[in-house]
């Protein structure tokens, strides 16, 4: 019989029951560190101001859609490196003031965000053209030559 595995009697019904407490243990300590995923490490209000993005891609380009509300287009910022990674970054700032008889209500937000996301194709970054319109950031990126040669048509012959 192994170290960890002893073997007890239930009280309850006189029956031969298995424990294996090192199992227990490592449960326990894996179900208490998985918890700290459930606390908010980073600020949730920056953190919600990340585009939500979505990419494609078609023969020619590839196309990446920022959701951006509330930003104004002259604070955002993009960046493509040589080895294919997409930054946008920006700021927002935004400030609501409410007076009526009696009260005052004033709520500013203001907050950074910056996300970068690979782009795993062979790109002409050059040609990158970018349009902000209703709070979507789109971003276009043809393809080179080699990377729109890259796939084929594989016709299939029935039997």
């Amino acid at each position: 019989m192994s170290d960890s595995l002893i073997t007890r009697k239930d009280h309850n019904h006189n029956m031969a029951r298995r424990y294996n407490y090192q199992k227990d243990f490592n449960d326990l300590v894996t179900n208490f560190l998985n918890g700290w995923n459930d606390f908010p490490l980073e600020n949730t209000a920056l953190k919600s101001l990340e585009p939500k993005i979505e990419i494609s891609e078609n023969d020619k380009n590839v196309t990446v859609l920022a959701e951006m509300p509330g930003i104004n287009e002259k604070d955002i910022d993009m960046e493509i490196s040589s080895d294919g990674y997409l930054t946008i970054s920006g700021e927002k700032k935004h400030e609501s003031k409410e007076e009526k008889k009696g009260n005052y209500f004033s709520e500013i937000s203001y907050g950074s965000f910056s996300r970068t996301i690979p782009l795993p194709w062979d790109l002409q970054y050059n040609e990158a053209k970018a349009d902000y319109a209703d709070g979507v950031l789109s971003i276009i990126i043809p393809k080179s030559t080699e990377e729109q040669c890259k796939k084929k048509k594989i016709t299939i012959t029935h039997k």
